[in-house]
């Protein structure tokens, strides 16, 4: 059985999943091919080569275009996409988009679950239903992509169980639609609940919402990595540099090791 484990020494995003998938191996090309069965436009998926302190990895973007034409790529710190009042995408929407998409129906029950883990989260945070809770515009596109993409990557690299270490958390402010936010995100830090996590005293925030609702729906277990063969090794970059430390997520799929 094909297990992955994600080392997540530098936090987890949803952007940083999608490189460090494709850096292990995930065809570029049938990810996007793959994309192509969502009813979503409006955006496009870069690759690029990168090195984070003198490691190489793949940094994926995924760039959104608004309704004034300019394109926005989302990053950590950024990517703070719930809130409670104006325009965007219910619960609902998200799951009705997914559901008559043409992908496979595991990729959508998967997808699914790591959105209702979000809405679930944010709305305990805000004190409302999970069902009240909104995503931006843009960052519904950014999330939509993230989240799904990491499914299929799954499926390609035929990945059946996830397991994860424990996650490193920053410290300080980030801006948001409601203003200054605490780091963790509060909704990343509920979460975060009933798993491993260890202060870095980074500035910054190293584990997002999308990143920490993917764990939460899709790994199996929490802690050091699982005894298996290992086969493939991947590195995702992520968005900003940080001092001294390599801002990589680190993917290790193998065979299983009973």
């Amino acid at each position: 059985m094909t297990i992955a484990y994600f080392d997540c020494f530098s936090g987890i995003s949803g952007d940083m999943i999608l490189g460090a998938l494709v850096d292990a191996g995930m065809d570029f090309d049938e990810l996007t091919n793959e994309l192509k069965k969502l009813p979503v436009d409006g955006y496009r998926l870069t690759r690029k080569e990168v090195a984070r302190q003198h490691i190489s990895g793949t940094k994926i973007d995924v760039i959104v275009r608004t309704a004034s034409g300019h394109e926005v790529v989302e990053g950590p710190g950024e990517e703070m996409p719930y809130h409670e009042h104006g325009d965007g995408r219910h619960l609902a929407d998200l799951i009705s988009t997914i559901e008559n998409s043409e992908l496979d129906h595991v990729i959508k029950q998967q997808a699914i679950c790591i959105f209702e883990q979000l809405a679930t989260a944010e709305g305990k945070v805000h004190g409302i239903s999970k069902e009240a809770v909104h995503l931006h515009e843009v960052s519904g596109v950014d999330a939509i992509i993230d989240i799904v993409g990491a499914c299929i990557g799954l499926a390609l690299l035929d990945i059946k169980t996830v397991y994860t270490s424990a996650l490193p958390v920053g410290r300080g402010f980030v801006h948001c639609d409601h203003g200054l936010m605490p780091v963790p995100a509060p909704g990343a830090l509920e979460l975060m609940r009933d798993m491993p996590v260890y202060h870095t005293g980074i500035e910054g925030e190293l584990v997002t919402p999308t990143g920490a609702a993917f764990l939460k729906a899709t790994a199996a277990g929490q802690g050091v990595m699982p005894k298996m063969v290992l086969r493939k090794i991947g590195y995702g970059a992520g968005t900003k540099e940080i001092q001294g430390h390599p801002n990589m997520l680190r993917v290790c799929i193998g065979d299983k090791v009973d």
